[in-house]
């Protein structure tokens, strides 16, 4: 028989109205012939509640004890769905995470699953039970009740889906479906009705709140079909699955993300291992990074920019002292005021031009942009906080992605977007370490150049020029770096074919004459290493492992650029294969 799981987010179970609601659609659900799981969150602000009361009991509650006091809110919510369901005439049974058999290390407050036992599940559906799964919460090895954070819930429901092996994940919440940023803001966004699990992959840790980055992992690593639908309308929502709902169009979405914090270490010596010591004591606080930018050296310095949660940032600035004074680098700066806008579009690795388009649609409003970091189906870029949502409305009205695509690549049939039937014995492999670390690939490409902007200067608009320029040329442009502003300067690093290397380098060349700058610096042959895969960001340890590996082998890393399921790094030319063969022993055990 069929497996559907229904997830029920806060304000989907907010009252006793809401709660009969939903039980009725796990209900038809099954009457259709399905069994159901729904995972439930606790009811609406009952969360902010136990927080805020927490801390009027202490100003530093433990994380294990918070973690306790949390998963209260679901232990309620799921008994009154069950009751609701009994009422209704049909049967039900409640579960907690330690119930389920859902177990986490032991990381309070953002616990990552290690494994989910399915036996008792699976009883309770053959016995003609609804079951009503508490999310965010797990029990870890030595039986400690534990939370896996922000957006929880979602990840409960998508991982209960992949070892059920679930034909849909239906997550029902406050809005009707995905769009193509948030109506909140932007009241002219558009609804997707398809995107693949890489784009929402991307739009989730820029910024979008529909879905968490976690439970989109888990939805690409086992191929779960996700229906995000109206808790309170049939509206048909959006599916997230493998293939985008326009391949080609360039964008299919915009985010922000308002509560970002930045620290530039100054100063970093130029030699193998150097960002190793900054990586790993941010990776030993379990603090992830999310844009991570190295440009290129100058005088045998450089600098290192990322960001990281604005709640994180006492930590990481303890964690950066340290390394400040390991490496003797000339120390570092913070900004705690800044903002996070991007766009991710799969069509983007093959049209030219995205770039230029967004950082004129922000010069044209006057805004400055701070920090870029790039992928291939990603542009970042760090603004002043104050002019986050007027930035984010001109970049979703330059890409018109309020306007419905001219073709779509759309499949409505649900019945199509079942799973295949996959070898058990692998999906038990991989489930038994469920949140562990996928590397898909590693790949070295020999093929490109670098070019680097000197000292541009820091105003509004200049991005724009640089990158307006490169598009006149017809210079297709893959990996843009633009670390943080030093004395109202900025240096701009760009990665280009080869084949454009000299029309690049001549662009550069022109506008340092005008803009009266440096002569750009530039290397005709340099190696570019992608690590990609699912959980590269939330690994926080990931980039720790990297530098790790290539300082070991002596290999000197010259930029580095990061997106959700991607990191780049650029090294010298003569040192690309044995990167590779470093990256690769180190990663081995990843490589999926």
């Amino acid at each position: 028989m069929p497996i559907i799981v229904q997830k029920f987010g806060g304000t989907s179970v907010a009252d006793s109205k809401k709660i009969l609601a939903a039980a009725r659609k796990a209900i038809r659900a099954q009457k259709e012939g399905n069994q159901v799981v729904m995972v439930v969150s606790a009811m609406g602000k009952n969360t902010d509640v136990l927080v805020d009361l927490a801390h009027e009991i202490t100003d530093e509650p433990p994380d294990r004890e918070m973690d306790m006091l949390l998963s209260t809110g679901e232990q309620v919510s799921v008994a009154l769905v069950a009751m609701a369901v009994h009422s209704l005439g049909h049967k039900a049974i409640s579960l907690t995470g330690a119930q389920i058999g859902i177990v986490t290390d032991s990381t309070h407050t953002k616990a990552r699953i290690r494994s989910i036992s399915t036996d008792r599940l699976r009883k309770a559906l053959d016995d003609g039970n609804i079951v009503i799964a508490a999310g965010f919460q797990g029990i870890d090895e030595s039986n400690n009740i534990t939370t896996l954070g922000r957006g929880g819930s979602d990840t409960t429901a998508v991982a209960l889906a992949a070892v059920l092996g679930a034909d849909a994940c239906e997550i029902y919440t406050d809005v009707d479906g995905v769009y193509t940023t948030d109506p909140r803001v932007v009241p002219e966004a558009r609804q997707v009705r398809q995107i693949s699990y890489d784009e929402m992959l991307e739009l989730a840790t820029a910024g979008a709140g529909v879905m968490h980055n976690r439970s989109i992992e888990f939805a690409k690593k086992f191929n779960v079909p996700v229906h995000v639908r109206s808790s309170f309308s049939d509206n048909p929502g959006t599916m997230i699955v493998r293939d985008p709902e326009a391949p080609n169009m360039p964008v299919c979405g915009a985010a922000l993300s308002k509560t970002e914090a930045r620290v530039t270490v100054l100063g970093v010596p130029d030699r193998p291992g150097a960002a190793l010591s900054i990586f790993s004591k941010i990776a030993a606080k379990n603090i992830a990074m999310d844009m991570i930018v190295q440009n290129e050296a100058a005088g045998d310095r450089a600098d290192l920019s990322f960001t990281v949660s604005r709640d994180d940032l006492p930590a990481t600035l303890r964690a950066v002292e340290v390394a400040v004074k390991e490496l003797d680098a000339e120390g570092y700066t913070h900004d705690d005021n800044v903002s996070k806008i991007s766009v991710v579009g799969l069509g983007m690795a093959t049209q030219p031009g995205v770039a230029g388009t967004m950082f004129r649609a922000l010069a044209d409003r006057g805004i400055n942009v701070e920090m870029i970091t790039t992928s291939e189906i990603k542009i970042s870029a760090l603004i002043a906080r104050d002019r986050a949502v007027e930035g984010l409305r001109a970049v979703h009205e330059a890409f018109q992605l309020q306007l419905p695509p001219p073709e779509t690549a759309v499949r409505t049939d649900g019945s199509s977007l079942r799973k295949a039937k996959i070898d058990q014995a692998a999906m038990v492999a991989r489930l038994q370490r469920m949140e562990k670390l996928v590397i898909d690939n590693i790949d070295l490409d020999e093929t490109q150049s670098r070019v680097t902007f000197l000292d541009t200067p820091d105003v509004p608009g200049q991005a724009a020029a640089t990158f307006d320029a490169l598009a006149a040329a017809s210079v297709v442009v893959d990996m843009i770096v633009q670390s943080g502003v030093r004395d109202d300067r900025a240096n701009i690093s760009v990665t280009v074919p080869r084949s454009d290397f000299s029309k690049a380098l001549a662009v550069a060349s022109k506008l340092a004459e005008l803009l009266n700058c440096p002569a750009p610096t530039h290397c005709e042959k340099v190696a570019k290493l992608s690590v990609f895969g699912v959980g590269i960001k939330s690994n926080s340890g990931l980039a720790a492992r990297m530098f790790q590996s290539l300082a070991t082998a002596g290999v000197n890393v010259e930029l580095i650029s990061t997106s959700e399921v991607r990191i780049n790094v650029v090294v010298d030319a003569k040192d690309g294969h044995k990167a590779l063969h470093a990256l690769k022993k180190e990663l081995a055990d990843a490589l999926a």
